[in-house]
């Protein structure tokens, strides 16, 4: 599954290390979601939408529209 988290961290001048920190794993691990190859447990997803304040649809890239619908 394809994931804008990358994205959006690199649109907000975040680090891997600062992410990680959010989600409370190491940086190594986060590195991993970013890449694909560990999934992100859905959990930590949510935690990231609330984060980025943007949608899970938006995060897996099921929408374009950033913005959270009411």
């Amino acid at each position: 599954m394809k994931l804008r988290i990358k994205d959006l961290r690199e649109d907000h001048d975040l680090t891997q290390k600062q992410i990680a920190n959010v989600l409370m794993c190491d940086q190594s691990l986060y590195s991993k979601y970013e890449r694909g190859e560990r999934e992100i447990p859905l959990s930590l997803l949510i935690v990231l939408a609330d984060f980025y304040k943007t949608s899970l649809d938006y995060l897996t890239c099921r929408t374009n529209n950033p913005k959270i619908l009411k």
